[in-house]
């Protein structure tokens, strides 16, 4: 029976500072131009936009605007960047009726499919609850920890270019559960359409408890 080969050969890794760099892989090594793999990381990396300084620069000069200004700039970015046609902050808030009509008129199937989801994340998350306590130690000093839920968050979810209703269940769902007073939460309406899926999953009863906005594409 013959011997099975082994992952990494025994000779140690080469790398070479010319253009190509030999790699033991096996018992033979593999060449691999390192032009290639220098070029290839660096449209890797330019893919990530964290660190763009100018997308960074932009978004800063939109918050200053939002803050100066207050709902009239939101307003008008809405309509540049989304091209929704909205003319006033009203028509981009979305009642629990709306939300509720969107998860009525689903397939029974994804209807159940949605709330099997939120069942299982409220489940996992109910068992991280935190509770506040306290005791006296024997020099009298009262100790201990004091958990305080936050009484509004805000939350994203994508909606633009494709569906994510997990988004809504898996940020939603623990701040209700931890017990977070209200939600808002945002979600991008490219020309004024709205994803009926993410609607629905808004509507979970330990999810979205107060209303919908539809803000700025991300």
């Amino acid at each position: 029976m013959k011997d099975k080969p082994t992952l990494l050969s025994s000779k140690p890794f080469i790398f070479s500072t010319t253009l190509c760099s030999d790699i033991g892989l096996g018992h033979a090594p593999v060449k691999y131009p390192r032009c290639r793999f220098d070029s290839q990381l660096t449209q890797l990396l330019a893919f990530e936009t964290v660190n763009d300084a100018e997308l960074l620069h932009t978004v800063d000069d939109i918050i200053a605007q939002v803050r100066a200004d207050g709902d009239s700039v939101v307003l008008a970015l809405t309509q540049q960047f989304d091209q929704h046609p909205a003319t006033s902050m009203q028509e981009l808030e979305l009642s629990k009726e709306a939300l509720a009509e969107a998860f009525a008129n689903l397939d029974e199937k994804v209807k159940l499919a949605l709330t099997t989801a939120a069942t299982r994340v409220q489940t996992f998350h109910e068992r991280q609850v935190q509770e506040t306590w306290q005791y006296e130690d024997e020099l009298g000093n009262r100790l201990g920890q004091k958990v305080t839920p936050l009484d509004r968050v805000g939350i994203y979810v994508p909606g633009g270019l494709a569906s994510y209703p997990s988004s809504v269940l898996m940020n939603a769902i623990p701040a209700k559960v931890a017990g977070v007073t209200e939600v808002i939460m945002v979600v991008p309406a490219p020309k004024g359409v709205l994803n009926p899926l993410v609607l629905a999953a808004a509507i979970w009863p330990k999810s979205i408890a107060s209303s919908l906005l539809v803000a700025l594409r991300q």
